[in-house]
């Protein structure tokens, strides 16, 4: 599942710069779904007719959402298991996994491919309405190792399920979760009360940090879609099974936690 630096790279590309083209200021004209039930709000028809000579005035990255507010009403779409948004010509040939198109006045458009038919987008006055249950920003300024602390202490759950949570933290996978808690030498089965302040603490340097990692490399090319993302070649434990841990040499495992897979290092990672 694309993540957060997976969703900030396809936004920062939709948004465009240095003479690539933009879909802002961009106005849609015509709206073609090919897969009804990828909208989840309000149905395919009314969407349609809602999006129609509608601006789009920014492009922005909630959690895991790609945010674009509009004139008038906001649009939302989640990649969900796999997936991409393209800004391309309207004379491309359309692919057989493009499900939503945004046809722009002029010659481009904008497309939300996705290949297992989970991703979703929405339409809304409000933006609340979508997004108003997501925890804190891990990359934002209000995301303290103090807010962290005060966070886990709150809970009493397995670590590697709760960062997980999207009322948590927004925007973390299963991938950065795996990645951030080996920085930090975290069990993924440790219980989040049990966290001492110092590991707390280590902890946020290691989410922050894997984060902006991911985001440098353009994301991980993990799935069906290839973005020119590198951050696979980094990967200290996911994915790695049967290998050696970077740090020690002893072998990283896979397990099963909250019926996600995850990778760690029984040595580095005591429980």
């Amino acid at each position: 599942m694309p993540e957060l630096p997976e969703v900030e790279t396809i936004i920062r590309r939709l948004k465009g710069g240095g003479g690539a083209p933009s879909v802002l200021g961009q106005k849609i004209q015509t709206v073609e779904v090919n897969w009804a039930k990828i909208i989840a709000q309000p149905d395919a028809s009314q969407f349609k007719q809602a999006l129609m000579d509608k601006t789009i005035i920014d492009a922005r990255r909630r959690g895991k959402f790609m945010h674009f507010p509009l004139d008038e009403g906001h649009l939302f779409a989640h990649l969900r298991m796999s997936g991409d948004m393209r800004l391309e010509k309207k004379s491309e040939p359309v692919e057989p996994y493009d499900r939503v198109l945004l046809n722009f006045l002029g010659d481009q458009r904008m497309v939300f491919s996705n290949i297992r038919k989970f991703g979703r987008m929405w339409y809304t006055k409000d933006p609340q309405d979508v997004i108003g249950g997501l925890g804190p920003e891990p990359l934002s300024e209000m995301f303290t190792p103090k807010l962290l602390y005060v966070k886990l202490q709150r809970h009493s759950r397995q670590i590697k399920p709760l960062l997980l949570d999207q009322s948590f933290i927004a925007g973390m996978g299963n991938v950065y979760t795996d990645e951030a808690l080996f920085r930090a030498g975290i069990h993924p089965l440790r219980t989040s009360d049990s966290l001492t302040k110092a590991e707390s603490e280590r902890l946020h340097e290691a989410i922050q940090t894997i984060l902006r990692e991911g985001i440098r490399s353009l994301g991980a090319s993990i799935d069906w879609i290839y973005r020119g993302g590198q951050f696979q070649n980094y990967f200290q434990v996911y994915k790695r099974e049967g290998s050696p841990c970077p740090r020690c040499g002893t072998i990283v495992i896979k397990t099963w936690v909250g019926q996600r897979g995850t990778h760690f290092c029984p040595n580095c990672q005591k429980i």
